[in-house]
C-alpha cells in the first residue's frame, strides 16, 4: 500500500531540496507546520492544512497570517526580503545568500516580496502573503511568472504607517489565490480574528467581453520596447478571444515619483504630492467607471542584475495605485527574448477586489498557461 505524502510534507521537502540554491527563506518551521496541518485536518477545517509562506520576519504576526492559520492554513516558513540598508528594494537576502530569480539566477527576483515569489514559482509554497507599499507584490510576481495581487488600500491593516502599504498574495495562478480572498477579507476559521471596518463592494457577476483600457506607460513612463511588446500581444490575444473590448479612454497620469516621496517621508499635505493624487484619482475614477478594468505592464524593464536596477524606477507603473488606493493584480504575460516574464497589470475600482480576482480568472484562461521555471524543473528532474 502506497503512502499518500501530505501537502506540507512535499513543501518542506521542496524547500530542503531547492532553497539552498534560491534562497527564497530566512526560516523554516517544520516541526509546526506538520502539526497545524495534523489539526487542520483533525479539526476539519477549511484549508484543511494548505501550505503558505509569509513574508518576512514579521510575517507570521501579520492579520493576513493570522486569518490562514485560523481557517487551516499551515505556515512553512519566512520569505526573504531585502537585507538592511539599501536603497532600492526590488530585491532579497535569504539565509543561504542574496534570493535568486527561478528563471534566471543572474536576474533579482524582484521585491520586496522576493521570497513570497520564489517560493510560490518553484512550488515551496502553495501561496504566499506579501505586502505591496509601490509594487512589491506586483513586480516580484510578474518577474517570477505568477499571480499577484494587491488589494484596496485600508481594506486590510496597513504594515506602513504612511497607509500607501496594502496587504497583497502571491499564488501560481489567479484560481490559486482565491483562498486568501475567501478566509483573510470575507472570514475565516472557528478563531478566525475579527474583520476589519472596511468592507467589500458586492461582487458583479462578469460578463464577457470585459471593457477595459489599455496603456503601455499610464502616459509618462519609458517602456522597453520588448516588453511593451509582450503585454501587447498578450493584450491582443485577448480581445481575440473575446475577453476583453478596449475602451476608447486615454490612461494620461501624473507621473507619481515625487507624490510616492513626499507621502512615504511623511509629507502628505505637500502641494504637489496632493495636485497629484487628486488629479490621478480624478482621471483614474473616469478611466475605472462602469466596471471597466485598466490594464498595463506591471514594470516598464526586466528583471535587473543583482547589483541593482541603476537609474531606472522599476516601480513607475505600480505606484500610482499605491497613491489612489484601487486594487491591482498582476498575471503572466510571456517572456522576452532572454527568458524573463513579464506581467500584465490589471487595475479595477476600490473595494472591487473579488471582481478583479474573478477578471483575472477568465483572463488566464484565454493566455497560455505559466510554465514551470527551470530551477524547479530541472529540481524536480523534468
Amino acid at each position: 500500500m502506497t503512502r499518500t505524502t501530505s501537502a506540507v510534507a512535499r513543501a518542506l521537502e521542496r524547500i530542503g531540496r531547492l532553497d539552498p540554491a534560491l534562497h527564497a527563506f530566512i526560516e523554516v518551521w517544520p516541526d509546526e507546520a506538520l502539526a497545524r496541518e495534523r489539526e487542520a485536518a483533525a479539526r476539519r477545517l477549511p484549508l484543511g492544512g494548505l501550505p503558505f509562506a509569509v513574508k518576512g520576519p514579521s510575517g507570521i504576526r501579520s492579520f493576513a497570517a493570522r486569518r490562514l492559520i485560523a481557517a487551516g492554513g499551515s505556515p512553512v516558513g519566512a520569505t526573504s526580503v531585502p537585507g538592511p540598508g539599501t536603497h532600492w528594494q526590488t530585491w532579497g537576502l535569504g539565509a543561504h545568500g542574496r534570493t535568486v530569480n527561478p528563471w534566471r539566477a543572474d536576474r533579482t527576483p524582484g521585491g520586496s516580496s522576493a521570497g513570497s515569489a520564489v517560493a510560490v514559482a518553484t512550488g515551496m509554497a502553495e501561496l504566499a502573503t506579501g505586502s505591496d507599499g509601490a509594487g512589491s507584490v506586483r513586480i516580484p510576481a510578474a518577474w517570477c511568472g505568477v499571480f499577484g495581487l494587491k488589494t484596496t488600500n485600508g481594506l486590510l491593516p496597513s504594515p506602513d504607517r504612511s497607509g500607501l502599504a496594502s496587504a497583497g498574495v502571491l499564488a501560481r495562478s489567479a484560481a490559486a489565490a482565491e483562498p486568501y480572498l475567501r478566509h483573510v477579507l470575507d472570514g475565516g476559521g472557528p478563531d478566525a480574528v475579527p474583520a476589519p471596518p472596511l468592507q467589500l463592494s458586492p461582487p458583479v457577476p462578469l460578463s464577457l467581453p470585459l471593457p477595459a483600457v489599455y496603456s503601455e506607460d499610464l502616459g509618462f513612463a519609458e517602456v522597453d520596447p520588448e516588453v511593451a511588446a509582450v503585454v501587447r500581444a498578450a493584450v491582443d490575444r485577448l480581445v481575440a478571444a473575446g475577453t476583453v473590448r478596449l475602451l476608447g479612454r486615454d490612461a494620461a497620469l501624473l507621473d507619481p515619483v515625487r507624490a510616492w516621496t513626499a507621502i512615504r517621508g511623511g509629507s502628505p499635505e505637500d502641494p504637489e504630492a496632493v495636485r497629484v493624487r487628486r488629479t490621478n484619482d480624478e482621471r483614474l475614477d473616469a478611466l475605472l467607471a462602469g466596471g471597466a478594468l485598466l490594464l498595463t505592464p506591471v514594470t516598464p524593464n526586466r528583471p535587473h542584475g543583482h547589483e541593482g536596477p541603476g537609474d531606472l524606477y522599476s516601480t513607475a507603473l505600480t505606484w500610482a495605485f499605491n497613491l489612489s488606493g484601487h486594487p491591482a493584480a498582476s498575471l503572466p504575460a510571456g517572456f522576452t527574448g532572454d527568458g524573463c516574464p513579464v506581467g500584465l497589470q490589471l487595475a479595477a475600482a476600490r473595494g472591487a477586489d473579488v471582481r478583479l480576482l474573478a477578471a483575472a480568472r477568465a483572463v488566464e484562461d484565454a493566455l497560455p498557461a505559466a510554465p514551470v521555471p527551470p530551477a524547479a524543473g530541472r529540481a524536480a528532474g523534468r
